[in-house]
């Protein structure tokens, strides 16, 4: 890496000062002069920012008629241009390299200001989007018989000075004047500092033999070497600025559950390819994973008449997996499959239930325009006896009875550790407020889906009982679906849905979600009695940087800057002794993502909001992942969140959940991965891991 910056340091400096020359105003004024340096202190110029002073220094220089200039030699113009050439094609090969032998997250316009930002945060380092970089908190606590205790000085050192240091031993007092960096605290949240992990790609990591005592060796990044410099005619290898892994040895032990497809059980309730899935699931259980995800879905178990349930392909399949020792987490899954992302079969809810839907349509979720969604049965007729003479809850409370009688001595035996009670769409406690087959867009705001006669006249009995029965409504200017919340009267800043009004509105909207949470995790509590059971929250991220938070209001979570909207999910959890599964695990990565600066995301300031909420309430916390992952970054972030490295007290994810078995997961190197990032979470992997090169 030393080679690396100081080399480009040179080309920059040497070219800068070809390309930029001293240049005369029409008035007569000074030269202008452009000198991009670093400064001792390791601050780096944004990227956008150091473009457009390149951008207006060579329109200044090449732009004719622009007022007296000196004219360079046309020889020297063709040399320049030639150098140029030759430094973005030797670029254009670094970033491919990077990008396919190194996982490493980079745009496909990346600069040498990426590269040497991704390279440094490798290393441990925290690099701002401005560029200002600075060492992590947890570089201070590295023992001292480390193998990278060679890294003497700061990352600004590092830059500052093109010599390499004449000793690799021993730790600089440099780490006793670091910048301590205190992370953002949102709303009061603890928010760890990051791990130095390695983010390079196990398949290519290699080891270089290094100078120092003892003849010990480091490890290499997959494509940069060390450098080698001479100094006073001695040739010192320059130490690679590779930090390692944190070591999971002695660490909790978090249990690993693989979600299984979503069409293992087909419409008829049989079990899909058994032969196939028991070579896959005895592959998992070989690498020591602690069980599997099912979902059982009402669609297929009730789906021809009310109480009649055909659980045959659900009892082969736990058979299957009590026969390996493995154990179950099931999911009881009261919506529909197909049109979500992830979604590659199509489920639909039971058919008596869409026949029911079809002469009575408020039985679902609507919007404002009167659009119905049939992903699940709105929350408006849970103590409404329309489904053939029952309510929604006692639908959800006999369907769970039936299950747990079905497979008791799976419960009485241990094999089922976990249930999972659907709540809303995709089985998360949320409104549908962001439908693609209903014209959303990512990063739009969603819309309320209050509009069913069920839900309003909830919504008039609390206006009444207010004393203002105008109120029953529902705002008129909270945009569209794919809207921003700045084009919208209602969640603009200074918008209406601060006004007694909109505080009036989003406090039954949110309220209503914490009832239906409330009321059937109280059944299941009563059907799954002596049972672990969950409930699932979303990461709705996109625009928690405004003060608003639009996109959490639409989906029914009280959450704007002002309020925290979480705390009260957590305490209706900890009431019915629920765990929280928060789909979060790897969020933090995306922040990276241009689309998500974009939108004001922030990803990590929402992940543990939610987090310090539920610790706060002494809940459970399990977790699964986003996003498909297979890469050794994805796993690192997600090991990131589940054993953050410096909580205070010690918390940690109870379980995580990996979605899911695919045939790309079973790959060699991604399951290589897998395996590894499996070992990690069970707390028995160790650095170096020597069985990977």
């Amino acid at each position: 890496m030393q080679k690396l910056i100081g080399a480009n340091e040179e080309d920059d400096e040497e070219e800068i000062e070809m390309d930029v020359k001293e240049e005369d105003n029409e008035n007569g004024q000074k030269h202008i002069s452009a000198q991009m340096m670093l400064g001792a202190d390791g601050v780096m110029p944004s990227t956008s920012h150091q473009f457009q002073i390149q951008q207006q220094l060579q329109e200044q220089v090449s732009t004719p008629g622009g007022g007296a200039r000196r004219s360079r030699p046309l020889e020297e113009k063709e040399r320049t241009k030639l150098r140029e050439r030759h430094r973005r094609a030797l670029t254009a090969r670094i970033l491919a390299g990077l990008r396919k032998h190194g996982n490493y997250n980079l745009r496909v316009r990346a600069d040498i200001n990426d590269v040497i930002a991704a390279l440094a945060r490798e290393a441990g380092w925290v690099v701002l989007p401005d560029g200002t970089t600075f060492p992590s908190r947890s570089q201070g606590s590295r023992p001292a018989g480390d193998s990278s205790a060679g890294l003497t000085s700061s990352f600004s050192e590092m830059l500052s000075q093109q010599a390499p240091p004449t000793s690799l031993q021993g730790v600089s007092s440099g780490y006793c004047a670091l910048v301590e960096y205190n992370a953002c605290h949102m709303k009061g949240v603890f928010m760890p500092t990051p791990a130095p992990y390695d983010l390079s790609s196990s398949g290519h990591s290699q080891s270089s033999g290094m100078v120092g005592n003892g003849g010990e060796q480091t490890e290499s990044l997959p494509l940069i070497a060390g450098s080698m410099e001479v100094i006073n005619d001695k040739q010192i290898i320059g130490l690679p600025p590779k930090l390692p892994e944190r070591d999971f040895a002695g660490t909790p032990y978090v249990p690993v559950y693989v979600m299984l497809p979503l069409g293992v059980v087909n419409m008829k309730c049989e079990l899909v390819d058994p032969d196939g899935l028991l070579k896959q699931l005895r592959v998992l259980k070989s690498i020591n994973v602690d069980g599997v995800m099912i979902d059982c879905w009402w669609g297929i178990v009730e789906a021809h008449a009310p109480q009649e349930y055909n659980w045959n392909g659900y009892r082969k399949l736990f058979q299957m997996v009590h026969e390996l020792k493995l154990k179950l987490q099931v999911v009881m899954s009261f919506h529909e499959c197909g049109g979500n992302v992830g979604d590659d079969v199509c489920i639909p809810v039971p058919h008596w239930v869409a026949e029911i839907g079809r002469s009575n349509p408020d039985i679902f979720f609507t919007d404002r325009e009167g659009r119905r969604n049939t992903e699940c049965l709105s929350w408006g007729i849970d103590k409404e006896r329309v489904l053939r003479g029952r309510t929604a809850v006692e639908v959800y409370f006999d369907f769970m009875r039936s299950f747990r009688v079905e497979f008791n001595e799976f419960f009485e035996d241990g094999i089922i550790s976990m249930v999972e009670v659907g709540l809303g769409p995709c089985g998360e406690l949320r409104y549908p407020s962001c439908p693609v087959k209903h014209g959303w867009r990512y990063p739009g705001i969603g819309e309320f889906q209050c509009y069913d006669q069920y839900m309003l006249k909830s919504l008039r009995k609390a206006a009444e009982m207010r004393g203002h029965s105008f109120w029953a409504r529902g705002p008129d200017n909270a945009g569209s679906y794919s809207s921003h919340p700045h084009e919208t009267g209602f969640f603009c800043d200074e918008g209406d849905y601060d006004g007694y009004y909109g505080r009036f509105f989003l406090n039954w909207y949110s309220q209503l979600l914490i009832n239906h949470g409330d009321l059937v995790l109280s059944l299941a509590k009563l059907a799954f009695e002596g049972s672990c059971i969950a409930a699932k929250l979303p990461g709705i991220h996109w625009w928690y940087k405004t003060s608003s938070h639009a996109a959490e209001l639409t989906a029914g979570f009280y959450n704007p800057c002002n309020r925290d909207g979480y705390i009260a999910i957590a305490a209706m959890l900890h009431k019915h002794g629920a765990a929280l599964n928060f789909a979060c695990a790897e969020l933090q990565f995306l922040e990276q993502l241009e689309d998500l600066q974009e939108a004001l995301a922030n990803p990590q300031g929402l992940v543990w909001q939610v987090l310090n909420a539920a610790w706060e309430a002494c809940i459970t916390v399990v977790s699964e992942n986003a996003f498909v992952c297979h890469d050794r970054v994805g796993y690192n972030k997600i090991l990131e969140n589940v054993k953050p490295v410096n909580d205070p007290d010690g918390r940690h994810f109870s379980s995580f959940t990996y979605l899911r078995l695919t045939p790309l997961l079973m790959e060699r190197q991604n399951f290589m991965e897998f395996e590894r990032f499996v070992k990690r979470m069970h707390g028995k992997l160790q650095y170096p891991f020597f069985n990977y090169k």
